[in-house]
């Protein structure tokens, strides 16, 4: 592409994976890759082609493009190539489908199109390929063993096992056997060699879920694990090597555990490398029509049905303390009372809590004490407005006069920093 955005070439790979009937050299890549009129950054995308050219070095995003398939999300990658006067002249892009989530409605996987669960994505995409230790930290019901798996996939160990371990209700005498295996003889009703989780993932993925759940004598004999990379089988002599990727998860705030001293501070840090939110269901409710169809086709004993336009909308509107769990419940049970090919508003409300949510209380007046620098004001204020409309970023943005995207942006750069 120039520095216009126009396409001046493209390679057969492409042309077989976003290509239609029309010819794309000549035309400009916001048009072709998302149906804009207008740049992506002026249509509230992150546009690598401006980062790039502003950066004068290679950037990355995470993007929907369209496809003749429907949307999908692509890892983009763009590079400035510079002319014999070191001017930037070109830029070449390079597009990686991401097969691990979808942007259309899915039988299995990741599926979303929300700003919070494309930024959730994007991270996802960039720790993947690593051996980097990932922590996953969300609400209870929000999709971290999901997640868990999509990392794996996208991962170099994608052909090794992914292994997961539930952490709540150990026992220090089950997480060892249960971790590292034990030997025949060990203790009585040991009849043979067992082999350990840690062994069983070698070459893959050792998925911690619930991780804060686990006492402190037991973080302990994690952390050795962690930090020699080697474990003993229960009643062995011999120090046995490890080789898996860490990837732990949990609901609970680890870090206010540290500060009081119910969860090791340096085994906090040891798992914490990279740290991934999930966002709840309330922060990406646009999505909910998409799960919904998704999670209909997963758990429907008979296939091929759909929702009436009432029920979907119900759906929508529901604010989910068990978030994407208790939506999955509710569809399931929906099925089961459903006896046509529509489920009905009356099939998911009667036997469900339709109690409107009562929306949290919030002062309707912006205050600021004294004079403050025009970032702090915008910090503040976002701070304030999201308050009015806890979780409904579509509403917010149509309010504050910005795209959603745009405006989860501003309200991650707020939590970040």
């Amino acid at each position: 592409m120039d520095a216009e955005y126009r396409i001046i070439a493209a390679n057969a790979a492409y042309l077989k994976e976003f290509g239609d009937a029309r010819a794309v050299v000549g035309r400009c890549c916001y048009e072709v890759s998302h149906h804009f009129t207008t740049p992506c950054d002026l249509a509230g995308e992150s546009c690598p082609l401006r980062q790039s050219l502003e950066a004068g070095k290679p950037q990355r995003v995470l993007h929907l493009h369209h496809t003749p398939r429907g949307e999908v999300h692509v890892d983009v990658e763009t590079t400035p190539i510079r002319d014999d006067q070191g001017n930037i002249a070109y830029f070449v892009e390079t597009m990686r489908v991401v097969r691990q989530a979808s942007g259309r409605a899915a039988a299995q996987g990741l599926v979303g199109r929300s700003p919070a669960f494309v930024g959730m994505l994007e991270k996802v995409m960039r720790v993947a390929n690593s051996n980097a230790a990932v922590l996953l930290l969300g609400e209870t019901g929000t999709g971290k063993e999901l997640v868990a798996h999509a990392i794996h996939e996208a991962s170099g160990r994608a052909n090794g096992p992914f292994v997961a371990v539930d952490c709540a209700g150990m026992t220090e005498s089950l997480f060892e056997s249960e971790l590292f295996g034990y030997e025949k003889g060990a203790f009585t009703g040991a009849a043979h060699r067992k082999q350990g989780l840690v062994e069983a993932a070698s070459g893959g993925t050792l998925f911690l879920d619930e991780i804060g759940e686990l006492p402190l004598a037991l973080q302990v004999k994690l952390l050795r694990l962690l930090e020699t990379g080697t474990y003993r089988r229960v009643g062995g002599l011999d120090w046995l090597p490890a080789d898996f990727r860490l990837i732990a998860a949990t609901h609970r705030d680890l870090e206010g555990m540290v500060q009081a001293e119910s969860f090791r501070r340096d085994l906090y840090f040891r798992i914490n490398t990279f740290p991934i939110r999930t966002p709840a269901l309330h922060e990406r409710s646009d999505d909910i029509p998409l799960l919904a169809t998704s999670l209909l086709e997963r758990v429907d004993r008979k296939p091929g049905r759909r929702f009436a336009p009432g029920a979907m909308a119900w759906l929508s509107g529901r604010r989910y303390s068990g978030n994407i769990r208790e939506l999955r419940n509710l569809i399931e049970r929906a099925t089961l009372l459903a006896d046509d090919d529509v489920i009905s508003l009356q099939n998911l409300t009667s036997m469900a809590d339709a109690r409107p949510v009562t929306p949290i209380a919030a002062n309707s007046t912006f205050q600021v004490d004294g004079m403050v620098d025009l970032a702090t004001l915008e910090n503040r204020y976002l701070a304030w407005a999201e308050k009015q409309l806890p979780g409904d970023f579509p509403a917010l943005a149509r309010q504050l006069g910005i795209s959603p995207r745009t405006l989860y942006r501003k309200i991650q750069g707020l939590r970040e920093g």
